[in-house]
């Protein structure tokens, strides 16, 4: 029970961390890179879809997106949701590709990209002490109906301490990581 009960709880805390890395991708840290776009929806062919599944986006440079439209009558479509999007870019259309130019960042906008990432951070931090919470009153509940000893009870909740503060470390290196990412000039 206790080996099948633990891999859920791991699997997720491992979601919760996965969930701020991709939280973190979407933050543009002023180098081009794809992930960027992972969150833009373009409205093509009567309905709103990935930009991904109208294009392909590649990096010729540190500081250029090139996006490819695979039908040039959505390119108009995909300008538009970079426009209407929070990203800050200015699109420039050529023909059935755009060229997105990402902006060297100055010291002001980095420091709120660091506030921006250590909010994040917390609301990964808070998910997974959440995880930990649920379980802690399972784990409650379990031994109130006698189906845990007192003992086990303990073990599993050293089990799922330790698993908590696992988990928190390793959204605090994300943090660290993006944090450094973002201040690097």
């Amino acid at each position: 029970m206790t080996d099948a009960y633990f891999r859920e709880i791991e699997s997720r805390m491992q979601k919760c961390v996965e969930a701020t890395r991709a939280e973190f991708a979407s933050i543009r840290t002023g180098r081009a890179t794809p992930t960027l776009l992972d969150r833009l929806y373009v409205d093509a062919y009567g309905q709103s879809v990935p930009l991904k599944q109208v294009a392909g986006v590649s990096t010729p440079d540190t500081r250029t997106l090139l996006i490819t439209a695979w039908d040039k009558g959505v390119v108009p479509e995909i300008r538009k949701a970079i426009e209407k999007s929070d990203l800050g870019l200015t699109p420039n259309v050529d023909g059935t590709a755009i060229r997105l130019i990402v902006p060297p960042l100055n010291e002001e906008r980095r420091r709120d990209l660091a506030k921006v990432v250590k909010k994040k951070a917390e609301d990964g931090r808070v998910a997974v002490r959440n995880v930990r919470h649920r379980s802690h009153d399972e784990l409650r509940g379990r031994l109130k109906s006698s189906e845990i000893t007192e003992d086990d009870s303990k073990r599993m909740q050293e089990t799922l301490q330790r698993l908590t503060d696992k988990y928190v470390k390793e959204i605090d290196a994300l943090v660290a990581a993006k944090e450094k990412e973002i201040m690097e000039v």
